[in-house]
């Protein structure tokens, strides 16, 4: 891979980089965004986090063949801990994990955020999770967008801390600004998973398990919600 060249999705990621950022990368795999943005010149320093071993080891060897290691960092640790303070980072990225898993490296390493960064995340599902630990510690979300890329719907979230916010159950569930926008990608992505989610009902509606019915209730509450984004 040509070391400036990014997918599409990363591409998109990296646009919300602030220029002169110093970047945490948390879950790097290969550290092909902070290595683009270093070699662009959009950032002078960044960290790279990994946790597993073949992939701590794959961002320090792609850091180390475009000769970087001196202004990036590859550090094997769980999450936010691979932060130092002395790292006086401004910008975190975590990409291409579940919004769950995502959330969860927040609330674990919160202690390693000071009061300034942006967090730029790319979650594949389980957005409407993420955005509540956003809403609920501080977060604005300041840009979303849908994109789509080898048949997969991805989507990137931009928070930066502040004044505290209030979403509706609706804006958690589809994106604050999305739903403002309604852009041909997110429409788009709402009316495939619109299909999915009528089977889905429909599969229930014949289950005879019990303790279903919320789960029911929940499923058609939300098929409601994407039905009124684009009324025919």
């Amino acid at each position: 891979m040509n070391p400036q060249s990014l997918s599409h999705r990363l591409e998109q990621v990296a646009a919300q980089v602030p220029a002169g950022a110093r970047l945490a990368d948390i879950g790097s795999d290969h550290a092909y965004l902070p290595v683009a943005l270093v070699l662009r010149g959009i950032v002078p320093r960044a960290v790279v986090g990994e946790v597993a071993l073949t992939p701590f080891l794959a961002a320090r060897r792609s850091v180390d063949e475009n000769g970087l290691a001196h202004c990036i960092s590859v550090r094997q640790a769980d999450g936010l801990a691979a932060i130092e303070a002395s790292d006086r980072i401004t910008a975190v990225t975590l990409c291409g994990m579940g919004g769950e898993t995502i959330r969860d490296i927040l609330q674990a390493g919160k202690a390693r955020l000071s009061t300034g960064e942006r967090l730029i995340l790319q979650p594949n599902g389980g957005e409407r999770h993420l955005r509540q630990w956003l809403m609920d510690n501080g977060y604005g979300i300041r840009h979303e967008e849908v994109l789509r890329e080898n048949r997969f719907d991805y989507e990137i979230i931009v928070a930066d801390p502040g004044e505290p916010v209030a979403y509706s159950p609706q804006e958690l569930f589809f994106g604050p600004l999305q739903l403002q926008q309604r852009t041909p990608a997110f429409l788009a992505k709402w009316q495939r998973l619109l299909h999915l989610k009528r089977r889905t009902l429909e599969r229930l509606a014949h289950a005879r398990q019990n303790g279903l019915e919320s789960k029911r209730v929940e499923l058609a509450e939300h098929i409601d919600w994407i039905e009124s984004l684009n009324p025919l």
